[in-house]
């Protein structure tokens, strides 16, 4: 299938892609992600020590517990995914086989149609992607797991079908049509990969290993809160065909990771975003708790976003699964 004429917007779904959202999502967006004027008050310790029992939960079956190799092998998926949607929005290309550790190539992507200011945005997140990759490659030598089969087209699209719900208006949603949509695109990601880092570091043994990880959480952090300012910015535009502010379509995809993701999740305003034109909003582009700490995902919670609705069952942007001993197969249930 030609990938540059399957990504227009139209009607008819692809033919690998199930036509309605995965049951989990079905609900979705109805319930709301945690408002961001109500956080919650589990504090940074607290916090730490559910996430890495919860986590450790993952492996119970197994003799033995995650190792750093597995921690940052987790890693490596969700930064061959983040690469290969930004270098395609921004180069038109994916990763080359080095990177992609002989995996293979991402499916759906093109280059992106960007204005000059939001292309070197996107540029230069590509090259921060590009660049942990390379960098876990090199951490983890030979442990070091290939790029899996990764969808960075069809995938948005789902996920956008099951966040809208009624609103959907049956279009096939495409990141890389415009500024906003890229921009939209790049929200349903970024928070994700913060989130997944802040609930390994407690697992991390190896002190370097902690550095490291520390550190590309910051950088993750920062694309954040770059995506979710430029969002605010144009909070009131309307995201075509849908007929809904920004502001909504931000929230609603912030929704459906809450559901899925336990939680842990915040829209783009404060209030949250409602739905009704030109309400007044303040930002709200720090997605914390009550004590501004970021929020922290287990593998599973960071897997049934990723995966479109279940760690279980791969799909989405993962569609054969994630590499790697933390893969949410029965085995590390």
């Amino acid at each position: 299938m030609d990938c540059a004429k399957a990504l227009n917007r139209h009607p008819s779904p692809y033919p690998h892609f199930p036509t309605a959202a995965p049951n989990i999502y079905q609900e979705a967006s109805k319930v709301p992600a945690t408002p961001a004027s109500v956080k919650h008050t589990m504090g940074r310790s607290e916090l730490f020590i559910v996430t890495a029992l919860a986590a450790l939960a993952l492996v119970a079956s197994s003799t033995e517990a995650v190792t750093d190799a597995d921690i940052l092998n987790f890693a490596l998926n969700l930064e061959c995914l983040e690469a290969d949607f930004y270098s395609y929005a921004a180069y038109g290309s994916g990763l080359n086989s080095t990177l992609r550790g002989g995996g293979p190539m991402a499916t759906g992507g093109k280059k992106a149609v960007l204005s000059s200011p939001v292309q070197n945005y996107a540029n230069e997140i590509a090259l921060d992607e590009v660049n942990h990759v390379a960098f876990l490659r090199m951490a983890l030598g030979t442990a070091a797991v290939p790029c899996p089969q990764i969808d960075v087209g069809p995938a948005f699209a789902a996920i956008v079908k099951a966040a809208l719900g009624s609103a959907n208006m049956d279009t096939m949603f495409s990141p890389y049509d415009n500024d906003l949509d890229f921009l939209l695109a790049a929200f349903i990601l970024e928070d994700v990969g913060v989130t997944a880092y802040n609930g390994a570091a407690p697992l991390i043994q190896a002190k370097k290993n902690v550095g490291a990880a520390a550190s590309i959480l910051a950088t993750e952090a920062y694309h954040g809160g770059i995506i979710r300012t430029l969002l605010y910015q144009r909070g009131y535009d309307t995201v075509m065909p849908y007929s809904l502010q920004t502001v909504d379509f931000a929230q609603k995809l912030s929704n459906l990771r809450g559901t899925v993701g336990g939680g842990k999740d915040e829209g783009i305003t404060s209030p949250m975003a409602n739905g009704v034109k030109n309400t007044p909003y303040s930002s709200n582009l720090v997605p914390t708790d009550s004590n501004s700490l970021v929020f922290a995902r287990t593998p599973t919670e960071v897997l049934n976003i990723v995966y479109g609705g279940s760690a279980a069952k791969p799909s989405a942007f993962y569609p054969n699964g994630v590499n790697g001993n933390i893969n949410g197969t029965a085995s590390m249930a």
